[in-house]
């Protein structure tokens, strides 16, 4: 029997969510819960219903939760209440008060909670954390990203942090596999919004791994980039195109004596791994999906995950 699922939002987001959903197998797409006029023209003939509790009324499996940050919260609950399992957008609330109400909601209803880190999904960077697990790089040193673009006229209730930091915060993290210890942030608002637009923030990962973003929403062109560095080379990831590129150490002879005890880097081979480039989005709706069959998580990013992140974002703010 197929899962039965809904859609709480139909704008820029929720409409990519909408494709996959009408795609994928063992998966039925029974409504969306949007109650802005215009939804019903946009929905391809799936019914719109205008508040949350007609759309829990067909009996869903699964939620998908694409409204704007300040909902997820009340959303997220109700869902919990009518025992649905949900897949929230990132970042998972507000606030950590609000992330950990809905961590708990959903443990207590044995529910299924994932987080739309989209980038865990990226094959380059999924691709990264297989070679860093396989010792490519060695130690890891240092991660560090940037995440720049102008700014997108759809955002309203959050700044650049938590729309776009959280994604550097979540994957790397991930990538490392180690949590952050600590981290400072400069940010600026320079656009006239009540929220900031532009951060700096450096951070440290448990093990001594130090972190850097630079995230903005003021730039001209679009930048997404994630670099690892370690003792034996380094991994670079354009999160754009999905493109893994590896450099390797070479390493330096030197004769002189004053410095011959430096442990010095000099360019070596260059690698640009050929990959299976699969959409991301895709791979996300299909993880959350047999998360749900088996009852196995850990190809997802769970709602304690979207908390550690809400958190960090906080402290950036």
């Amino acid at each position: 029997m197929n899962l039965r699922a809904g859609l709480a939002g139909l704008g820029m987001m929720g409409r990519h969510h909408m494709r996959l959903l009408n795609q994928i197998d063992g998966v039925d797409f029974v409504g969306i819960f949007d109650p802005a006029p215009h939804a019903s023209g946009l929905s391809q003939g799936v019914p719109v219903f205008d508040t949350i509790e007609e759309l829990l009324q067909q009996g869903l499996d699964y939620c998908v939760v694409a409204a704007p940050t300040m909902y997820h919260f009340e959303l997220g609950l109700k869902l919990a209440e009518a025992g649905v399992h949900a897949l929230i957008e990132k970042p998972l609330a507000t606030n950590p008060s609000e992330a950990e109400q809905l961590v708990q909601a959903f443990d207590n209803a044995k529910l299924i909670g994932g987080v739309g880190h989209i980038e865990r999904f990226n094959p380059a960077l999924r691709a990264m954390r297989a070679k860093i697990e396989e010792g490519l790089i060695g130690e890891i040193f240092q991660i560090s990203t940037r995440r720049q673009g102008p700014f997108p006229a759809r955002i309203a209730d959050v700044g650049v942090i938590k729309d776009l930091a959280t994604h550097d915060i979540d994957l790397t993290a991930w990538v490392a596999q180690k949590p952050y210890i600590s981290v400072k942030a400069h940010t600026a608002h320079r656009s006239g919004r009540v929220h900031e637009d532009m951060v700096i923030a450096v951070g440290q990962l448990e093990g001594g791994i130090i972190v850097n973003h630079v995230v903005n929403w003021l730039s001209p062109f679009k930048e997404r980039n994630t670099t690892v560095i370690g003792d034996k080379g380094a991994l670079v990831a354009d999160n754009l195109t999905g493109d893994l590129t590896y450099y390797e150490n070479g390493h330096v002879d030197s004769n002189w004596e004053s410095v011959s005890e430096f442990r010095g880097v000099s360019e070596g081979d260059v690698i640009r791994f050929a990959l299976n480039k699969v959409e991301p989005l895709l791979t996300e709706h299909l993880a959350f999906r047999d998360a749900i069959l088996s009852g196995d998580t850990s190809g997802i990013v769970t709602f304690r995950e979207g908390l550690a992140v809400v958190k960090i974002a906080e402290q950036m703010i």
